[in-house]
């Protein structure tokens, strides 16, 4: 997004990522908070399916980037976390994510620092 870009928020409810083949191809910034992850992550896990399969077998799903950005207290309570990762490392550029950590007061592993912000 830039400045004065429209964007679009939805919190709470019954909500799903669900793109057709056709559509035109959407860039989605998703934003969870500890356990909030749960639709989420399922939403990320489809993404990667489709990106799977678009490279694979050449779907006509047009698909954009995902972003996640995702806080909880510390590192321990990041749920999926190595999945997050995982998936990252298999569509690099296409799905990323941010770990925001807000009272982390041990170590940070190797791993995650590059994608760790807060205190």
């Amino acid at each position: 997004c830039t400045l004065d870009s429209e964007v679009a928020l939805r919190v709470g409810g019954d909500f799903f990522f669900d793109p057709q083949p056709g559509d035109s191809p959407v860039n989605l910034v998703l934003i969870a908070g500890g356990v909030g992850i749960n639709p989420l992550f399922s939403i990320l896990l489809h993404i990667a399916d489709l990106h799977g399969y678009q490279e694979g077998k050449g779907n006509r799903h047009k698909l954009g980037t995902a972003k996640l950005y995702y806080s909880a207290k510390n590192t321990s309570e990041l749920l999926f976390k190595k999945n997050i990762l995982g998936l990252m490392k298999a569509f690099p550029g296409k799905i990323t994510c941010c770990f925001h950590v807000t009272q982390q007061r041990s170590q940070i592993s190797k791993e995650l620092q590059p994608h760790i912000t807060g205190k």
